[in-house]
């Protein structure tokens, strides 16, 4: 693997799991339960660090699935991937208006177009299963 692989990986983990930790918060609501552990932090494969508060959403939105199971598990799961997925499409529409390296605006566009189809997949699954 090549570095500009290496850091097209570490950028795309790093922009995946920002987006889940805003759509978890914004989810969960709960940033007062998680306030006494933002010195907390999680090691990325490139040896840097990524923020704590970050790394309490991604574990709030997993929490949100725990003790689910069926439809419960099943409703709660398409919101927060939904919201989680939107979230990565907002930024990567970002990167195409903003980003300096073709290489983010290449990333970014194909992440829009996998990004929309499972949304609408997801929405659709919504609708047949639950009439939302």
């Amino acid at each position: 693997m090549n570095t500009n692989s290496a850091k097209i990986i570490i950028a795309t983990s790093i922009i995946s799991v920002a987006i889940g930790a805003a759509g978890a918060m914004a989810f969960t609501n709960k940033e007062e339960d998680m306030s006494g552990m933002q010195g907390m932090g999680h090691m990325m494969p490139d040896g840097t660090m990524m923020g704590g508060s970050m790394q309490m959403e991604m574990d709030g939105m997993m929490k949100n699935l725990e003790g689910k199971t069926g439809d419960a598990f099943d409703k709660a799961f398409l919101a927060d991937m939904i919201m989680h997925h939107q979230g990565a499409v907002d930024m990567a529409e970002a990167a195409l208006k903003d980003a300096n390296h073709q290489g983010i605006k290449d990333l970014s566009q194909r992440i829009i177009t996998a990004q929309q189809e499972e949304i609408q997949q997801m929405q659709a699954w919504e609708k047949e299963w639950y009439g939302n």
